[in-house]
């Protein structure tokens, strides 16, 4: 291909958590690497750029890339990077041999309609759900021509929130090869001043590191530059691989001098309010743990030993109580106990010696918790002044008592009031996090999950780290009515220590002489009340030494807030309201060109072979149940690759022979009992819907309907084929639809739809699918059963005139014992005997009888093919073919097997 890049291709953008940050050729290539060329596989990264500029805890990111194909020929060439979940991306491009492809950001109506047109639509085309903890991938994949170069660019912005007394900017590092000019160029300006601040690479040492980052401070301004040589990345003196993988961490804080911190750029304004030099408070603080048996193991011996480090850190002044929850609701105490030193030897032993049992009481052991702190509100007067913190933790979803999620967040609301916050921790991903979430918004707090790791106690500790020391309760920041318009959240239950509460708006025109905050809230043992005002020459002065940048970056951090708090409220209604809120979200992201959930980046010029331009989606964690890698087309993406067989990475050892049903449509029964294999046709018109699997336990489906051959000749016999297939699981909501045109996810929901040029995994509460390029469709049905869908397409010199499917149970073994469906039935070990072995009318083909169920059938010996593994040419498979549809093998007759619908 001539020029830089094809023109053939499609943007894709998805969350996944390889940590990393790299410009390099697609896994998929051979690479071969030469000393002193730094080159993979032909591909050098010239140069890696990361510059981050900072105003006013507004963070401006900007990644530039250029790579050269050194090699004679087309290469492919990714673009992967990791960017913060909580960021926004907000410009995308492109340069390529004098051509610039430019991002477009635009609503998701306008992408689904060009998706829909190219029959790949779906308003979650080219994005994924992030599966690390706090990154988001972001990937692209292209072709560059032989000697040419390319240059990427990718703008995302966020505001960095202080949590334990600091900033964070972290940037993930990964190229993997050394890269002639490679640098992260960090530059900080905070008016307040800047009090600290320091550097640390988690591939340096720290001898390294001393070398390589340069670090300056001065007054309101920082700067952190990394800039290693090419012989400073070696591995080692002798080696061409890169040290670079890992985390660049900045971290910095402000000067507190003063308890105003009012910034007002360009009638916008943020105001920052972390006072220092406070008195911690009193607590009262009630642990409301899961211990149902899916804690057992690792999670709660994690959970004990985060709770005894927490009950270690208390204070004598505090007050707790410990309430625990499996079908049943146990407590420690059932009341407030001081934390004196008997005390938590107490609770230490009651910690360490429950057990975990049962289902999941999550709405009991909640409210008993509430009612322990009301009643100690109510009750005590003393502990009336205390902060009081509920903190449950689970790992499920509610199967006990009450298990209607809307109701238990009727209860949860109705009980607390919103006296005290509620902090939410889920404890990996068999939860409904959304749940969780919307369940602590609604009551003050915030959640957060708990990953399954090594790291678990550390990460439950890092989180109670965060709400320890409450400085503050009921802090309101106040502003006159008349002077400010589009405010952020402002009232706020508790402020810790550590924290810091941002709010923005704009200020009305001509209203800022008479603008100023009035801040109150409640102290240990006193009122807290402040009022700040705005220092004009102090602004003026500022906008002198940042400029545009600072009123730039003063009204990008209120959109940012504002479009943030705007979808956690989406998350918590429905109907009008929910409406009403995305078309809100929905105007600011296209007004400021930010990439959320509403919105969709197109790159225009580019192109895919179907005329569909790249799209860029972002979608927030668990906004809905699916997670998927891809899609993929033509040189695009870095999703989840086949296997060198075809078959999904999830299913290792496919068996040799397995059931099925392809062609014409021929049934193919393995029984491994036996070692032998029947099989028999279905002869029924074009349209027909047959049943294949049904298990009446779980509901679950997989119905087949049948296309007749296009092309067939007078009087010639009406061949039929798999034309459509319909999955389902009704007890989760799940739908997959499958034609030899495309795969829908949740057709009847509006779904994402896929085409079999498509490379992608999508998961969906236990359900795996997996769709490999032009070739199959793998699904996993939790550990119970594993199918494939196989691709026919037609071409010159075909029998069949019409591209169809074939249908295989790779695995049906965990299924319920009554699965039941044409191929259903056979899931589970079945006898029968094939005796009286004699010659049929065609001598090549021998008939015998088949005694099963007391039942004597006349079965002919011929040959199927099973395309399970090579679904161009198959594997020939030698069979007792029994006559009549089936009769007499299959229970009951065949038309007993035909469905209304396909789900």
């Amino acid at each position: 291909m001539d020029g830089a890049m094809g023109l053939r291709g499609l943007l894709c953008v998805y969350l996944v958590s390889l940590l990393a940050l790299q410009a390099m050729p697609a896994l998929g290539l051979a690479t071969g690497r030469s000393k002193g060329s730094e080159t993979v596989n032909g591909v050098l990264i010239r140069s890696l750029k990361v510059n981050c500029k900072v105003t006013s805890r507004f963070a401006h990111y900007v990644i530039t890339s250029q790579v050269v194909n050194t090699a004679d020929e087309a290469r492919e060439v990714a673009f992967d990077v990791e960017i913060p979940k909580t960021a926004f991306i907000s410009d995308f491009a492109i340069t390529a041999d004098g051509n610039a492809f430019v991002g477009d950001i635009k609503d998701k109506v306008t992408a689904w309609k060009q998706y829909r047109k190219a029959a790949i639509s779906g308003e979650n085309a080219g994005l994924v759900r992030a599966s690390g903890r706090n990154m988001e991938q972001f990937t692209i994949h292209i072709t560059v021509g032989p000697r040419s170069k390319a240059t990427f660019q990718l703008t995302y912005e966020e505001v960095l929130k202080r949590r334990l007394t600091q900033y964070n900017i972290i940037i993930k590092v990964k190229p993997k090869q050394l890269v002639h000019h490679f640098e992260i160029d960090v530059d900080i300006f905070e008016p307040q001043g800047i009090s600290k601040l320091d550097a640390q690479a988690s591939f340096l040492t720290k001898e390294m590191a001393a070398q390589t980052i340069k670090k300056s401070l001065s007054g309101k301004k920082g700067h952190v530059l990394f800039r290693p040589t090419v012989g400073q990345q070696q591995s080692c003196p002798t080696c061409s691989t890169s040290l670079l993988n890992g985390d660049f961490k900045v971290t910095y804080d402000v000067n507190r001098d003063k308890v105003c911190d009012l910034l007002v750029a360009n009638n916008y304004f943020a105001h920052f309010f972390a006072p220092q030099n406070l008195t911690n408070m009193n607590k009262n603080l009630v642990f409301v743990i899961d211990i149902s048996g899916s804690m057992e193991g690792q999670k709660v011996k994690q959970t004990k030993e985060a709770l005894l480090k927490i009950l270690g850190d208390m204070r004598p002044e505090d007050y707790f109580d410990l309430v625990l929850f499996g079908s049943q609701v146990q407590l420690w105490r059932g009341s407030l106990a001081q934390a004196s030193e008997a005390n938590l030897q107490a609770a230490r032993g009651f910690v360490k010696r429950f057990s975990v049992a049962g289902a999941t009481n999550l709405n009991g052991g909640l409210l008993r918790g509430i009612e322990i702190l009301n009643e100690a509100q109510d009750s005590m007067p003393e502990l009336s002044n205390h902060a009081s913190l509920l903190i449950m933790l689970t790992d499920g979803e509610p199967t006990e008592g009450e298990t209607d999620r809307s109701q238990i967040l009727k209860n949860i609301r109705n009980a607390i009031r919103g006296r005290f916050p509620l902090y939410n921790l889920g404890f990996g991903h068999d939860l409904d996090y959304n749940f969780l979430e919307v369940m602590s918004m609604e009551n003050s707090g915030w959640a957060q999950r708990i990953y399954e790791d090594h790291d678990a106690t550390q990460q439950l500790q890092g989180f109670y780290n965060q709400v320890a020391n409450p400085l503050l309760m009921d802090v309101e920041l106040q502003y006159p009515r008349d002077t400010v318009l589009a405010l952020t959240q402002h009232r706020h239950k508790q402020y810790y220590d550590g924290s810091e509460i941002v709010v923005a708006g704009r200020v009305a025109d001509h209203k800022l002489s008479s603008f100023k905050a009035d801040v109150r809230a409640h102290g240990e043992g006193q009122e807290f009340k402040t009022t700040c005002l705005v220092d004009e020459e102090e602004m003026k002065k500022l906008l002198q030494e940042r400029g545009h940048m600072l009123e730039n970056h003063v009204e990008r951090l209120w959109a940012y807030l504002t479009i943030q708090e705007l979808l956690a409220k989406r998350m918590k209604m429905d109907g009008e309201e929910r409406a009403n809120l995305s078309s809100q979200v929905l105007k600011m992201s296209l007004d400021y060109q930010f990439v959320t959930p509403l919105t969709s980046m197109t790159i225009r010029g580019m192109a895919d072979q179907d005329g569909l331009e790249p799209t860029i989606d972002k979608s927030p964690e668990d906004s809905q149940p699916l997670e998927m890698v891809g899609p993929r087309r033509t040189f695009v993406l870095s999703a989840a690759q086949p296997s060198p067989t075809g078959h999904s990475p999830i299913d290792p050892g496919l068996p040799n022979r397995v059931t099925g049903v392809d062609t014409d449509p021929h049934f193919i029964i393995h029984t491994p009992k036996k070692e032998d294999v029947l099989c028999f046709n279905i002869n029924e018109e074009p349209g027909v819907i047959l049943s294949l699997v049904q298990d009446p336990d779980t509901g679950f489906s997989v119905n087949g309907q049948l296309i007749g051959n296009k092309a067939r000749s007078l009087g010639q016999h009406e061949g039929t084929y798999l034309g459509r297939l319909g999955i389902a699981n009704p007890a989760t909501g799940f739908q997959l639809e499958v034609t030899p045109q495309n795969i829908t996810l949740n057709p009847s929901w509006g779904g994402p739809v896929f085409s079999w040029r498509d490379q992608a995994t999508l998961r969906q509460d236990g359900m795996v699918v997996t769709i490999n390029k032009k070739r199959n469709v793998v699904v996993a049905v939790d550990d119970r059963a594993t199918f494939e869908i196989v691709l026919h397409r037609t071409w010159k010199g075909s029998a069949v005139h019409q591209d169809f499917l074939g249908f295989y149970v790779l695995d049906s073994h965990r299924m319920s014992a009554r699965t039941h469906g044409l191929l259903g039935q056979f899931s589970h070990p079945f006898d029968f005997e094939v005796t009286d072995l004699r010659p049929g009318s065609d001598p090549t083909k021998p008939e015998a009888t088949l005694v099963m169920k007391n039942r004597w059938l006349t079965v002919t010996r011929g040959l199927q093919k099973d395309y399970s593994k090579d679904p161009r040419h198959g594997a020939e498979v030698s069979c007792w073919f029994v006559h009549n549809n089936g009769a007499g093998l299959i229970d009951g007759v065949h038309t007993d097997y035909i469905v209304p619908d396909i789900f």
